[in-house]
This record gives C-alpha cells, structure tokens and sequence, in this order.
C-alpha cells in the first residue's frame, strides 16, 4: 500500500486486502460517485462480517474461524494474482521479502486480537476505541518513515485520545481490563500500515497484496489447526456468508481504488462505524453510552482533521 488511507480507518477487522491497484490519473465526476458508492458499499458489508465474527467468535476460537476466512481470502488472492500482470510469479517477487512476511503475520494476529474484542467488548465499543489507528499512524510517521509531524497533527493526536478515555472512563470504577484488546488491535494495524507503507516503495501493490494474504493464511494455519473444533450445520451457512461476502468487499474496495485516489474516498470509510454501531443495538442488544458515542466522535474528527492536513500538505508540496 502506498499509503496508510487506502484501506479506510475502520477496516482492519474483517481481514480487508493490504493494498490495492493504483488509481486512474485523472478520475471523472461520475468515477468519484461510483467510487463512493463502493466504499460506502464495502464499509457495509465489513460491518456486517464484524457482526458475524462476533457471533461465531463467541461460539467458536476466533483463532479457528480466521483460519477458515484466511484460506479462502488466500484462495482469492492466489486468483486474483495469477490473472494480473506477470501472474503468480511476478506477484511472488518481492525486494523486501521478510517485511513483507512480518505484515502478514502481523494482520493476521491484529484479526485475532480484535475479533476477541468483539466478544468480550461488543462492536461499538471495539470500534470506538479502534478508530483511533490513523492517529497512531500520524504519531508513528516519524520514527517509522523519518516524516515530519507537525505540531497540527500532534495535537490531533492528543484530542483524538481524549477521546479514547472519554470512552474508557478510567476513573468510573467501569473501566475493563479487556478494553486493552482493541486498542493493541489499532497499534499493530498502525503498525502494519506504515510497514505496507515502506515496501510500497519497492514493491507494487499486488505484490504486498499476495504476501499478506499467502504469508496470514500460512501462519495462521501453524496455529489454527490445534483450535480445530466441528461445526454446527446451523453455523455453516453464517460461516460461508463470512467468506464469500469478503470476496465481494475486497473486490468492491479494489475496484473502488481504481477508480479514485485514496485520500478522497478515505472519510467515506468512517460510515463503517455508523453500521456497526446499528448492528450492535439492533441485533445483538448493545447500548450506545453517551460517553462512547461523544470520545467516538472526537476520535473520528480527530481523525478527519489529519487526513485534511495530509490533503493540505499534498497540495502544498510540503513534507
């Protein structure tokens, strides 16, 4: 990935694609509108496979069930990477081979982390606290990819996590433990955002793209099949839903990214959170606290306000 925006801020969880095709040169209006359909599209969807994760997480090893997904995200990448061009083996050649090993398998134990946190915290909470990764991101820049962070995007920073406590409540006696679990979700997917970063400068997008989804259903697999456990017919078809609708959101995002720059479809992917926060009351009986809904809403304008300073930077030439 190029950039850190091209997956959107909120769409670590469902195992989205680490990078996408470059997009068109010069987009037209009506590409900018259909790609906006796709990314609100994609959004949707994500939030309904979070859903189901955090169904079949309670009920199964979230290790066991991102196995599954991983083998078929796996099988997915193995085709659309053989019909690109050069194929397989051009898709396999990387000049930064153990970074792009290290972000495979750095996705797959942030998917983990994170669909346990669905389990023990519930979507919106989950998603409140892990809407907070571009902020790392902004704050990681540095010692990462020696970029300059101005004081502007520190202190967006800073507000971004009060809003984090605003949603944690330290002080309230309510303050759990598990709450730690997203949080160390948004570090490693901030983590592995500045890596798929660094190789981008050597290598393309589909490269990356074959590596995570080749290198995560690899070692996923090194330590899923001790989670191994039967599954209920009545589960079976939520856990084909789980995988096919992954295919449709990646290519969805894929082809969405064709057809805009990123830093323009990056604020669309925010509706993600909306999704989860309607599937969260609606179907599973969770409440939205006012302290949640107010810190998510910081971090989330937090977050906006540094994508508009990357735009600003861009458009001024500045570093």
């Amino acid at each position: 990935m190029p950039n850190d925006s091209q997956t959107g801020p909120l769409m670590a969880p469902a195992a989205r694609p680490p990078a996408v095709p470059p997009p068109l040169a010069a987009p037209r209006t009506e590409r900018q509108g259909t790609a906006i359909l796709l990314i609100c599209g994609s959004a949707l969807i994500f939030a309904a496979q979070d859903g189901i994760s955090r169904y079949l997480g309670a009920t199964y090893s979230p290790i066991f069930v991102i196995m599954l997904r991983f083998w078929f995200f796996a099988a997915f990448v193995i085709l659309l990477c053989a019909r690109s061009s050069g194929g397989l083996a051009r898709a396999a050649r990387s000049k930064r081979p153990w970074t792009q090993a290290f972000r495979g398998v750095l996705l797959v134990a942030e998917v983990v982390v994170t669909v346990e946190a669905f389990v023990r915290l519930g979507l919106i909470n989950t998603h409140a606290i892990f809407s907070c990764y571009p902020l790392l991101i902004s704050a990681l820049s540095g010692p990462f990819l020696g970029e300059k962070v101005g004081w502007r995007r520190w202190a967006a920073v800073a507000v971004g996590f009060v809003g984090i406590l605003i949603v944690l409540k330290p002080g309230s006696g309510v303050f759990s433990s598990d709450a730690i679990l997203p949080f160390a979700g948004a570090a490693m997917f901030a983590v592995y955002g500045l890596l798929t970063r660094l190789v981008g400068r050597d290598d393309p997008a589909m490269v990356s793209f074959f590596w995570t989804g080749i290198v995560g259903a690899i070692a996923i697999t090194l330590v899923g099949v001790w989670h191994w456990e039967p599954i209920a017919g009545r589960d079976i078809p939520w856990l084909l839903l789980l995988c096919l609708t992954a295919v449709v959101a990646h290519y969805m995002l894929i082809k969405a990214y064709e057809l805009a720059e990123a830093s323009t479809l990056q604020p669309f992917s925010y509706t993600q959170l909306v999704w989860v926060s309607i599937f969260g009351v609606t179907i599973f009986g969770e409440t939205l606290a006012p302290n949640v809904a107010i810190g998510g809403l910081i971090v989330v304008g937090a977050g906006l306000f540094t994508w508009w300073r990357a735009r600003q930077r861009e458009r001024a030439g500045l570093n």
